[in-house]
């Protein structure tokens, strides 16, 4: 519970509403309804996709010039965001041109290692045949000898 002080007062919402109802009664405030006002600052013209009608008021036009100039300026931003999504698509253009030469590259590079592969296998196969015709010649050169010391031996 709270405890009230002599000198905090419980608000009273019947006495603040006489209040107001006296404030207003007294003093009528007096408004003029306008059918034109004539502009004093000079505005940037409405797009030209928009025109203003004859029958509306002058706040029904600055009201629909205010929201198109808005929607105007959001379609700017569109429209630059579409130069960026451009500028993304020469990226990457420029990164497929260069990675279709980059895949050239690779395809030749690899053929390279197959032609020099091929070349080291046949290379290796041409020294193991004359390997072996050596060792070969090598083995009758020493049966032959072995064969003619033992004939000159008996």
């Amino acid at each position: 519970m709270r405890a009230q002080t002599s000198a905090a007062k419980q608000f009273d919402s019947d006495r603040f509403e006489s209040e107001v109802r006296e404030a207003v009664q007294q003093s009528h405030p007096h408004i003029q309804s306008l059918d034109f006002v004539p502009r004093t600052v000079s505005t940037p013209p409405v797009p030209e996709y928009v025109s203003h009608r004859e029958d509306v008021s002058e706040i029904g036009k600055l009201s629909a010039e205010a929201i198109v100039k808005e929607y105007e300026e959001t379609a700017k931003e569109i429209e630059a965001m579409g130069d960026v999504v451009k500028d993304m698509v020469k990226r990457c253009e420029q990164l497929t041109s260069s990675a279709s030469t980059m895949l050239k590259d690779i395809k030749a590079t690899a053929a390279r290692y197959r032609k020099e592969g091929q070349r080291m296998f046949t290379e290796i196969e041409s020294c193991s045949s004359a390997t072996d015709e050596v060792r070969r010649m090598c083995e009758t050169f020493r049966d032959k000898l072995a064969t003619s010391s033992v004939e000159t031996l008996k």
